[in-house]
């Protein structure tokens, strides 16, 4: 197998399409035949009963020939579904090598709240964020754990550990196209934390006596009903409706504690039947592995049970189960198979869909690993507060394209001032550091040369927004981030706060006043980071906080009507402005 994933995804890509041809032609070539064994059919059903010329029992062997036929066609449909669905795979991940994947994952926007302290200052959710070019999980489980480490830093120990198994599930590309070409291509509907729950409930029927009635009473059902044909008796068939009403209404709790523990358990058995498969060397992923192991039926079997009763359930609402059903207990006998289930496999429920959540997070994490092959994995700092960053670079951003700079902070230098026109590109700079340092305690590998790091605890205020629902003006928004930033050094990490354009939303006196004043504050309680302005003025912030502070700037340039950009990170303040010439090319008179 190519180390190269382009070439890798490209000669699977090739394989998998040559394997869609073969399954259609496979598909056109068993329709043609079962319209040949039609026609035999009807040629000797014609030669039995039109000419009595053969025994009506040679039919029976095209009836054979055909229903082979049937079963072989859906084998090769199915066979057509998987290569189609692997075809699509890979189809995705070149167009993840070419920068095209946007509008084509998961954007796990049910993750983003506005209350987080970066999450959408960062585009960690949403259309073109970072959860939607890496993830690939197939179920909830994984989605929830991939998103959960994006949102949260995790101890260095679980770090250093992600990164061994990510090493390992790095090359395994025959894993990662099985678990995406299983089922549909949509995510299962189990919600882990409601299934979990669910199994860990005290158990709701423990009475096997009532268990041996309800089995009886259908049975006397069937019996009265016998009688009353036979004999007139009515009487017996009236008295079981009764008792099937009387048993109904016991037992209405039971049928409403097993309506909803989950849908579309398909998909989650058949991902535990492929993680099952495996057998790791890393620490985690052993661990992991175990979690699955059980005496008697696998995890994945007994899921795929629970998925057959729960299908069974949800029989009842067809029109001949509607009739019938009640008078068998049709509902009540499942809710005591689901209970004997959840008796028995319910309180390992937690601890599958959490061992499936994580090593789908892993294979995730593998898989963008694979495809950044220039990334590495950070070096973690156990002792003072760090970041120092090489020639980073933002990793939703075209890699042909674009420019890294290097950042370092720690020791005597706490903040950096970075000064510059719009479109410079001191936003981008502070989403730079602020993703990779995301992606650093996540478990990633990050888009840089070299990241060495302590555990921070991140802070930003990059992308606050005013809101029309809450009443609240967007200076107003800026300074309730910049209060919850200032509450997090009270914590146990060190904080990493990336501020753009501190305060604009107020006059010049006030800017520069406040903006020293916080910068001072987060300094003085031990935090670190980088403060963007087009202001010079707050450029002199420096001076009152040196040497802990320094300026450093992007600058531009106005040549022929057209403004260029080197994009790259200059030492010391920027020492002009372009805004006015900008603002005359386009016809303002200033």
């Amino acid at each position: 197998m190519s180390s190269d994933p382009r070439s890798a995804y490209a000669e699977r890509l090739a394989a998998r399409r040559a394997a869609v041809a073969r399954h259609d032609q496979r598909h056109r070539t068993i329709g043609n035949l079962r319209l040949l064994v039609f026609a035999a059919a009807a040629v000797l059903a014609w030669l039995a009963f039109g000419r009595a010329l053969l025994s009506p029992f040679w039919l029976a062997l095209p009836v054979a020939v055909f229903a082979g036929l049937i079963a072989a066609h859906e084998r090769a449909l199915r066979a057509r579904r998987a290569a189609g669905r692997a075809v699509t795979h890979y189809e995705r991940a070149l167009a993840r090598l070419d920068g095209h994947w946007a509008g084509h994952g998961e954007t796990g926007e049910r993750f983003l709240d506005s209350t987080h302290p970066y999450a959408a200052d960062l585009d960690l959710f949403g259309p073109a964020s970072l959860f939607e070019l890496m993830s690939t999980a197939r179920t909830r489980m994984g989605e929830e754990t991939l998103a959960r480490w994006l949102l949260e830093a995790a101890e260095t120990a679980v770090l250093r550990a992600r990164h061994e198994a990510v090493a390992e599930l790095r090359p395994t590309l025959d894993l990662r196209e099985d678990l995406a070409v299983l089922g549909e291509d949509v995510r299962t509907g189990v919600h882990p934390a409601e299934l979990a729950a669910w199994g860990e409930q005290p158990p709701l029927l423990e009475s096997r006596a009532a268990r041996a009635v309800a089995f009886v009473i259908p049975c006397l059902v069937a019996l009265s009903a016998v009688l009353w044909g036979a004999k007139g008796w009515r009487d017996p068939f009236f008295a079981m409706l009764a008792a099937v009403a009387i048993f109904v209404a016991r037992y209405r709790r039971v049928v409403e504690a097993v309506e909803q523990p989950a849908h579309d358990l398909a998909l989650l058995s058949k991902v535990l039947s492929r993680l099952e498969q495996e057998r790791f060397t890393s620490a985690r992923l052993v661990e992991l592995r175990t979690a699955l192991d059980v005496a008697g039926l696998p995890p994945s079997a007994r899921i795929a049970k629970l998925h057959r009763l729960i299908e069974l359930l949800e029989e009842r609402e067809n029109p001949f189960m509607r009739a019938l059903g009640p008078l068998m207990l049709w509902t009540e006998q499942l809710a005591f198979a689901i209970e004997a289930w959840r008796k028995v496999s319910g309180p390992a429920l937690r601890r599958w869909l959490a061992a499936v959540g994580e090593m789908e997070a892993l294979c995730a994490l593998a898989a963008y690993a694979y495809e950044h092959p220039a990334d590495v994995f950070p070096e973690f700092e156990s002792g003072v507060a760090c970041f120092e960053g090489d020639e980073m670079a933002h990793p939703l951003l075209d890699a042909s394209r674009v420019v890294r700079n290097s950042v370092r902070l720690g020791g005597d230098l706490h903040v950096l001032i970075v000064s510059g026109s719009n479109m410079s590109g001191k936003s981008t700079l502070l989403r730079t550091v602020g993703i990779n340092a995301v992606l650093a305690q996540a478990g990633a590998p990050v888009c840089a040369r070299r990241l060495r790091l302590s555990r921070l605890a991140l802070g930003a205020s990059i992308r606050t927004l005013d809101s029309l629902q809450d009443g609240t003006s967007r200076f107003y928004a800026e300074i309730k981030r910049l209060h919850q930033i200032m509450e997090l050094t009270a914590g146990p990490l060190t904080v990493l706060f990336l501020l753009d354009e501190l305060l604009h939303g107020t006059n010049s006196h006030d800017r520069r006043i406040g903006a020293e004043a916080i910068v001072r504050g987060l300094v003085e309680r031990g935090a670190m980071g980088l403060v963007t302005t087009h202001d010079l003025a707050l450029a002199q912030v420096v001076e009152a906080l040196a040497p802990r502070a320094a300026n450093v700037h992007f600058e531009d340039r106005f040549e022929n009507g057209r403004m260029t950009f080197d994009y790259r990170l200059h030492a010391g303040v920027v020492e002009k402005s372009n805004a006015l010439e900008l603002m005359r090319s386009v016809g303002l008179e200033v």
